[in-house]
């Protein structure tokens, strides 16, 4: 036992160092590994896997709800950029650009691309003519390139992966809702898929997109207090379509400027998983994302050791015959007690053991990663009870982020309580605000807490804004984050 605790030790308790154990954990569960790049990190199997079951599970929604998918261009040449000046301003300090290729210099610089509204939008200029060319819905799964400051594996690097939807529409009233529903299925994915409670509304004007008319988001709140931007909706207007000439003949032979929205999600929710849902014993995976759903051990002495084994195989050919990611380690060369501490570490949410005793009586043991409780089960019906326990384990792990959300989300009326609380506590706060640029400003110049978003349902509602105590415009959460 004691290579097993010394293998513990290995990550930084949370209270300790909240930063050192995100590192630790995504190190010792094998997920990535740094690059010789600046900011760039390699995606081993297991982490890029949790990816694919992203990519996977939010790309039947979309198919669902009307989108196909496209591919272009990872080079955007710089006059799209400059066609609409709030979208350049807001993405040229991130931009890198490719100025010589095949050993001569370009006549035009090319942008590697941080988001694709300007080379779609010129697209779309093309294949837009008629109101019967409408709504299109396209979404794109793609890498990007933003050129950070600060980086922090899958939570903000300087090339990462995402899926980015753009569509053009008729009017604002069916843009609109093609926003709107494309937030829903945000949250739904992360309260149902990923087990992560959010906050929705939108983006104060300061916070919302370049170029955008309105942005929403959904927000997320990590162990340490802090906010993870887990998607974001926007709507755009027709100014995309005015820069990029995209109109088309209406119902009345008039021409008429789209309106185009836009909405992704990026592989920091990788590290948003990692963040809310952790604990000082590695990753705590939801069923639905994690890689192996269910990890077998056999157990017991080397002459029991061949019987155990063709039971376990029987067993996991059961399990994924009904569709449940399921691996065996029979390896010799480890203990059993190493193999537990193992795939806790790698949050895998269902350990299985069966030994001897347990062939004897037709029985086989569950053990839950979330709770470490073990549950001993019938041999014969081991698949359904593995299977309600995976439902179990995604309902717990989800009452388990919010009920910690709860305690650290609380309202506010001054910003001097506000900081008192950053202080004593962590969070969000929940706060008035007149709606001035100067009042939020000053939150984050004092607090170092931005606004998250102007929720849709907030707690409670207030009537002052925390900071020149004047009548509040808008109720606002407030926090810091990544």
């Amino acid at each position: 036992m004691s290579n097993d605790k010394q293998f513990v030790k290995e990550i930084t308790p949370q209270g300790e160092d909240f930063s050192r154990w995100y590192i630790d954990v995504i190190k010792k569960a094998d997920l990535m590994s740094y690059s010789p790049v600046r900011g760039c990190i390699v995606f081993k199997p297991d982490g890029y896997e949790i990816w694919e079951n992203i990519q996977r599970e939010l790309d039947s929604k979309f198919k669902e709800t009307g989108h196909r998918n496209a591919y272009f261009p990872l080079f955007i040449p710089e006059s799209f950029f400059q066609k609409e000046k709030e979208h350049v301003e807001g993405f040229n300090p991130e931009l890198p650009w490719v100025t010589e290729a095949g050993g001569e210099k370009l006549e035009e610089r090319l942008a590697i691309r941080p988001t694709s509204e300007t080379m779609i939008g010129h697209m779309y200029s093309e294949w837009i003519n008629s109101y019967r060319d409408l709504p299109l819905l396209i979404n794109q799964w793609a890498n990007v390139v933003r050129w950070e400051k600060r980086t922090l594996p899958f939570l903000r690097t300087t090339e990462f992966l995402w899926q980015e939807g753009h569509t053009a529409h008729e009017d604002e009233a069916d843009a609109r809702r093609e926003t709107m529903q494309m937030l829903d299925v945000y949250r739904q994915f992360a309260e149902d898929f990923l087990a992560i409670p959010v906050i929705v509304g939108q983006k104060t004007p300061s916070e919302k997109f370049a170029g955008a008319i309105d942005t929403f988001s959904i927000e997320a709140m990590m162990k340490d207090g802090k906010a993870v931007q887990a998607g974001t909706s926007h709507y755009l207007g027709t100014n995309f379509a005015v820069a990029f000439d995209i109109k088309f003949l209406d119902r009345e032979n008039q021409h008429q400027f789209a309106h185009t929205t836009s909405w992704g999600v990026s592989t920091r929710l990788i590290g948003a998983l990692i963040m809310v849902h952790g604990d000082d014993r590695g990753l705590v995976l939801p069923p639905k994302v994690a890689p192996t759903q269910v990890i077998m051990i056999p157990i017991g002495p080397p002459k029991t050791r061949d019987q155990v084994i063709a039971k376990v195989d029987e067993l996991y050919a059961e399990l994924k015959k009904a569709g449940v990611r399921v691996k065996v380690d029979d390896r010799a060369d480890q203990s059993p007690g190493w193999k537990f501490n193992e795939y806790e570490m790698r949050g895998v949410p269902i350990r299985v053991e069966l030994g001897p005793r347990d062939m004897e009586n037709g029985q086989v043991v569950l053990v839950s990663r979330v709770t470490g409780e073990k549950k001993t089960v019938q041999q014969s019906n081991f698949v359904e009870e593995v299977q309600n326990l995976l439902a179990e384990i995604h309902q717990q792990m989800y009452d388990k982020a919010k009920q910690f959300r709860d305690e650290h989300y609380i309202a506010v009326d001054t910003i001097d309580e506000f900081k008192t609380f950053l202080e004593t506590k962590r969070g969000f706060a929940l706060a008035g605000w007149c709606g001035s640029n100067a009042c939020e400003e000053q939150v984050k110049q004092e607090t170092g807490a931005t606004s998250r978003n102007i929720p849709f349902t907030p707690t409670e509602t207030k009537s002052t804004c925390l900071v020149c105590g004047d009548a509040a415009k808008h109720t606002v959460v407030f926090g810091r984050s990544y």
